[in-house]
């Protein structure tokens, strides 16, 4: 039975399939849209644009051509020439199936005879056990891990079963997601729409829960009563490549994730939005000791918006701001965040910034120290180097807690290729359910043209009543979160911005 179940058996297979293909480093063109990290990009907006300040710094999308054509050859003697923008790397690329799902005016339809999900559970607090970690040892055992994702693949006849199958596996199936990670189901007609794709979660002992920054109102539901988000699919964001991340903050984290692709991109061209996964034990085995060592030591904070004050603004204005802000914005986003002013160096620069956490976190339920943090996301040196087309609102960047520089271009470069030798770039196709343990494995999106539809359901720990803890989602909205989701609607579809 569990050959049959877990198809490929890592520990006499500790390579992922033929089927797999080597990627190759590749440029692309730049197309670009505001980022993943947009959500909190909506921190500086809104005091902007409810506080009336004018003080976000015209970007060189805003510049007249003129201005632009006087000012090139002096720019040019003055300023470094931009990174060149290539598309990040993956170590493996399964094969496009071709399999075709349903049309999206049917995926959606709620089955309205099911209980209404609205009420869900409150994310739960983010569980840290970091202190205390020997590198050498955490390296060593890491090594030892089977291959993320562990692949699940429909036979005939569990396709005919539907929803059984999954009930009669379920102790199998959750047992395969904390040994490897994150599962790749694939093959299921069942979870080609919304009902039975919340049907497959539910047989599988699954409780959802709100996205960790929900309270901002920047995450919309695809179906709010199924506790379904939707993923990162509008056009004007297709073309920004989503670096590896947990759906985490200092202060929340989601236990459990069900990543489902209800419609691949309509366009073949490669990469086709393939969802990026990868298995945190696995990049903190494969990263130079010295560099994950000192960024342990020294721990990281991630500032996650900006806004650009006019530098010639006196202090008291300036602090009145940054007052204004961190009480009527701040608190609306369920995060730990401390605003400072100028942490990258330029002049005027209001920031959000994280608490200071380990990049290394041990598992809440094996032990196991992993890499549990989001700088491959949010490292502005690794994304003035791919496609990312953000407005300086939106950019995030890394620091070292200890002194609040950001991290040197050859710590960025470490994590890069200590990642991306670790991503699988799957090929999702409609029905596809990826499973993922939230504090082991780390996932992303690349770029994509046309349409695509992916969602999201979150969930809580199902099986521990003291980590879940009590809250549940107060189902009506704040007007203020209103407001954002509407702004959030009104941002261009199709723009492009170089902020290199």
């Amino acid at each position: 039975r569990r050959s049959k179940l877990l198809v490929s058996d890592e520990a006499d297979h500790p390579h992922p399939p033929d089927t797999y293909v080597r990627r190759s480093s590749r440029c692309v063109p730049f197309h670009s849209p505001p980022p993943y990290k947009m959500k909190i990009a909506a921190l500086a907006l809104s005091a902007a644009l409810f506080g009336g300040a004018a003080a976000f710094a015209p970007t060189s999308r805003t510049t007249t051509a003129s201005s632009l054509s006087s000012s090139s050859a002096l720019r040019s003697t003055i300023e470094p020439p931009a990174p060149e923008r290539v598309a990040p790397d993956a170590a493996w690329m399964p094969e496009w199936e071709g399999r075709v799902g349903k049309d999206p005016s049917e995926f959606l339809k709620s089955d309205e005879s099911n209980p209404d999900l609205s009420g869900m559970w409150e994310c739960p607090l983010t569980r840290w056990d970091s202190d205390n970690i020997n590198i050498e040892e955490a390296q060593a055992i890491a090594k030892k891990q089977p291959h993320c994702p562990l692949e699940l693949r429909a036979t005939p006849e569990d396709n005919d079963k539907g929803i059984e199958y999954f009930r009669e596996n379920k102790d199998q199936i959750r047992a395969g997601l904390l040994e490897h990670g994150a599962i790749w189901v694939r093959g299921f007609d069942l979870m080609q729409d919304v009902n039975g794709y919340r049907a497959m979660w539910q047989a599988l002992g699954l409780e959802a829960c709100l996205d960790p920054l929900h309270s901002s109102g920047l995450r919309k539901f695809a179906s709010e009563r199924d506790a379904l988000y939707e993923e990162v699919n509008k056009p004007s964001l297709r073309g920004h490549y989503i670096g590896l991340h947990c759906e985490s903050t200092a202060k929340r984290t989601a236990a459990y994730a069900a990543f489902v692709c209800f419609q691949r991109a309509t366009e073949p061209m490669e990469p086709r939005g393939r969802f990026l996964v990868a298995d945190g034990a696995a990049i903190l085995a494969e990263m130079d000791p010295k560099v994950l060592k000192k960024l342990y030591d020294r721990k990281i904070r991630i500032s996650v918006s900006n806004l650009d004050i006019p530098p010639s603004f006196p202090g008291v204005v300036k602090e009145g701001i940054k007052g204004l802000v961190d009480a009527a914005v701040a608190p609306k986003f369920d995060m730990d965040l401390e605003m400072i002013y100028e942490a990258d160096g330029k002049p005027g620069r209001l920031q959000a910034v994280e608490t200071a956490e380990s990049p290394i976190n041990r598992h809440p339920v094996t032990g196991m120290p992993v890499w549990f943090n989001n700088a491959h996301n949010h490292a502005r040196k690794l994304r003035d180097r791919r496609p990312c087309g953000v407005p300086e609102v939106g950019m995030t960047e890394v620091f070292y807690a200890d002194t609040m520089e950001p991290l040197e271009l050859e710590d960025c470069q470490e994590i890069k290729r200590a990642s991306e030798k670790c991503i699988t770039a799957l090929s999702m196709e409609p029905g596809d359910v990826l499973l993922v343990d939230n504090y082991r494995a780390l996932h992303g999106r690349d770029v994509f043209q046309g349409d695509r539809f992916h969602a999201v359901s979150w969930f809580t720990w199902d099986d521990n009543a003291e980590w879940k803890g009590e809250e549940r989602r107060m189902v009506d909205k704040d007007p203020f979160n209103k407001a954002i989701n509407k702004m959030m609607d009104f941002l261009p579809k199709d723009f492009e911005s170089d902020q290199s």
